[in-house]
Order: C-alpha cells, then sequence, then structure tokens
C-alpha cells in the first residue's frame, strides 16, 4: 500500500471519530441528558454488566487507568454509579450503575439505537463485517508496537 494511503487511514479513523462524538454530544444534549459519550461507555458497560472493576471497564471501553478513574470519578459525583468494595482490601472497588444511572441509560438508549441505524444507513452486513476485520487488524497490527 502507498505511503500516502497508510496515511489517509489515521485521517479517516479520526474523522469518522470525531462525527461520531459530536452526534452523541448533540443527541445528549437534544435529549437533556448530562452525560459525555466518554461517560456513555462507562454507564452503557454497566448496564450490560453491573459491578465491574476499574480493570474490567478500561479494558472493554479501550481507556486507560487513569482515564476510567477521572470518568468514574465523574459519574460518581453526579450519583450515577458507586463504588462498592468487594474484598477486605480498601483499594479494590467495583462499579456499579445507579438507580438514577440505569434511568439516565434508559432515556437514553432510544436516542443511540436512532443514532446507530442512522450510521449504518446504506450499509450491508457485509460492510460492517468487513469494517470490524479491517479495525480489528489495524488493533493487532499497532498493539505490537514498541
Amino acid at each position: 500500500m502507498a505511503q500516502k494511503q497508510e496515511k489517509k487511514v489515521g485521517i479517516l479513523l479520526e474523522r469518522s471519530t470525531r462525527i461520531t462524538k459530536l452526534t452523541f454530544i448533540k443527541a445528549f444534549k437534544k435529549i437533556g441528558a448530562d452525560v459525555t459519550p466518554e461517560q456513555w461507555v462507562v454507564l452503557d458497560n454497566l448496564y450490560l454488566q453491573n459491578g465491574q472493576t476499574q480493570t474490567e471497564l478500561c479494558e472493554k471501553a479501550y481507556k486507560n487507568k487513569p482515564t476510567i478513574s477521572r470518568i468514574i470519578d465523574i459519574t460518581c459525583q453526579k450519583k450515577l454509579t458507586t463504588r462498592k468494595n468487594f474484598t477486605g482490601d480498601r483499594r479494590k472497588f467495583k462499579i456499579f450503575l445507579t438507580a438514577k444511572g440505569k434511568k439516565l441509560v434508559e432515556k437514553c438508549n432510544p436516542e443511540i439505537e436512532k443514532l446507530r441505524a442512522l450510521s449504518w444507513k446504506s450499509l450491508t452486513k457485509k460492510d460492517y463485517e468487513t469494517l470490524n476485520k479491517i479495525t480489528d487488524q489495524l488493533f493487532e497490527n499497532l498493539s505490537s508496537y514498541e
């Protein structure tokens, strides 16, 4: 592949990520949800499986520990999540969605589903599979960089 095309991949991914985040921000604002796309990823993961460790959330959100910690701090301040000790070790916590957090996720879900449908408009299941294959391979390739 030509050098010029390889550089373009990063730009295309960044462009898609940016419009996705901006659209999510616009959708959250439209429905009066005080949440960011980064916070949404954590809330959505907890909605699907409540009571996860910070490490589990890092892996699922592809964020580092300081970033996830900051997001959790904010969602705890908003009373959307709570930290609960799960061992005798005061440093180990699981993160849980609160009733307020669950209500917010359920309020957002219909709008998120509309966004997902809009983003895949005119695209096929095969297109989705191809995108997954390409992004997974990019991730694998770049994860080995030293």
